[in-house]
């Protein structure tokens, strides 16, 4: 889908009504984010979001992985719809579609044509790394949307000239610093902006930006406190990862080519083609759109230079996303070359089926996979090994269900029906906001479920006297064993619970 009828922004006039074009890029831009919700609220819970879940069931400034956002969105949905993948999801839906709203807008500001800013909430919706990110609750759906805003408030910021809206990107940094640590990246893309951009260098002589980043950083304080009465044990955590590892060309490719598939090919080529473009023309037409390459130069320097040493998990640089739909639509629009064109005309077909396959294997599984990764990570075929393990402990009596990983923790205690405490045994750090069980929770007989290529039955059987296996039962879907748990009975708790 090419834009090549698209004026440039310095001759463009403001957009005051919408295109027949641009309605129709919209309702399908709508129509992906109601396929989200559909698919949200029908498919099981990830292992990663019932353990948020169980975070918003004690709400804290901190915990063990991350900044606190994501466990307050998760208690405002499961508030209004109760404990139920529905409820766990609804705020980050809701923050997708605010996100979209707020791609659209920026996009308006900066290239004041409303097919173009149209075309950017559709790439934003269509690239799995928002397909798959904003439907899950985990932390990166709220960076996504607070960098959204970010970059909107900023956009403002250009276009008007007004020192208030820096106040507006301030707290959207704090929010975006609420939600994940790499919000810090958006600062420094906030300062390299104000370097390359020549007419926004005025701004630092002015006390607005300062003002921002003050807000910002107060918002932050309470993690910070956290941390500091935790023995900073978050940020040690996070910020441990900069220094892993020696030089090697092993995971560059990995991260490169996990990029361009959450990207997909195309739309990841135009918007590098587009960041390339703006960061070197030299036509003060285009200086606006500097702001859109800008506030990705930290996060992409640090991940490049991070994948020369360690490997970089596909959803870290989620929050550059909208920033990489405009400048993909920039790129669409006023770059030169048969690459441009070619990708233009291909990057909405390619990754609406892209998104589609994405879709329809999370739901019915069309390309049976032995280890699918959808159904590995999602709860599909966990509810009968619930309702198999709900039996075991009625039938031995045990007063709670232990643990050795969070990711069984999470599951049990969002799928057994009669919720029974669920206590990891191990790694006691991710759970520093809940009552330490008491002793006597530890008196009568217990169950220990736990995956068992994860086995740490060796290791209960040194904390109680008794450690008898009960079961083994399958995690199946489409026919596939996913995972194998062990079900064992242990009883006669030896010293202490914990080390």
């Amino acid at each position: 889908m090419e834009l090549r009828a698209v004026e440039r922004p310095c001759v463009a006039r403001e957009v005051t009504s919408l295109s027949d074009r641009a309605r129709v890029l919209l309702i399908f831009t709508v129509g992906l984010i109601v396929l989200r919700g559909i698919v949200a609220f029908v498919t099981p819970l990830s292992y990663d979001e019932t353990y948020y879940w169980l975070w918003s069931k004690h709400l804290a400034a901190g915990y063990f992985d991350h900044p606190p956002a994501i466990a307050f969105v998760i208690r405002a949905g499961t508030a209004l719809l109760g404990d139920t993948s529905a409820g766990v999801r609804a705020g980050a839906l809701v923050l997708s579609a605010a996100a979209t709203w707020a791609v659209w807008r920026t996009a308006a500001i900066l290239l004041k044509n409303d097919s173009a800013a149209a075309l950017a909430a559709l790439f934003f919706n269509l690239m799995p790394m928002i397909g798959v990110e904003s439907l899950v609750a985990t932390p990166d759906a709220p960076e996504i949307a607070s960098a959204a805003f970010v970059l909107l408030f900023l956009a403002k910021v250009a276009e008007m000239g007004r020192g208030e809206w820096w106040i507006a990107a301030g707290i959207a940094a704090g929010c975006a610093l609420l939600s994940k640590y790499t919000g810090f990246f958006l600062g420094g893309g906030i300062l390299v902006w104000l370097v390359l951009a020549k007419r926004e260098r005025r701004w630092f002589l002015s006390f607005w930006p300062y003002l921002g980043c003050a807000i910002a950083l107060l918002i932050f304080v309470p993690v910070v406190l956290w941390n500091a009465e935790h023995d900073w044990i978050s940020f040690a955590r996070q910020f441990g990862r900069v220094t892993t590892g020696g030089l090697t060309l092993r995971f560059l490719g990995e991260f490169l080519g996990t990029q361009l598939g959450l990207a997909t090919p195309f739309i990841a080529i135009l918007g590098v083609a587009g960041f390339v473009f703006i960061l070197r023309t030299r036509d003060r037409c285009f200086e606006n759109l500097t702001l859109i390459a800008a506030i990705m130069v930290p996060g992409i320097a640090y991940f490049l230079g991070h994948s020369l040493h360690a490997s970089v998990q596909g959803n870290w640089p989620s929050f550059l996303y909208p920033s990489l739909a405009i400048a993909a639509v920039a790129s669409s629009s006023f770059a030169a070359g048969v690459v441009v064109r070619i990708s233009s005309r291909l990057a909405v077909p390619v990754a609406a089926m892209m998104t589609a396959l994405v879709y329809a294997q999370a739901l019915w599984g069309i390309v049976p996979l032995p280890r699918d990764p959808a159904a590995r990570l999602l709860a599909f075929g966990f509810q009968p090994v619930a309702t198999e393990i709900e039996k075991m402990r009625a039938e031995t009596g045990a007063a709670a269900i232990l643990t050795t990983g969070y990711a069984p923790t999470g599951w049990l205690a969002f799928y057994l029906p009669t919720h029974p405490p669920i206590i990891q045994m191990n790694e006691r750090e991710r759970w520093l906001n809940e009552p330490v069980p008491p002793l006597e929770m530890f008196a009568g007989p217990l169950l220990y479920v736990t995956d068992v290529r994860n086995d740490k039955s060796a290791e209960m059987a040194a904390k109680f006297t008794r450690v008898e296996p009960l079961a083994r039962i399958a995690r199946r879907v489409n026919g596939y064993v996913m995972e194998e748990y062990a079900v064992y009975r242990v009883e006669s708790l030896r010293g202490e619970p914990f080390n």
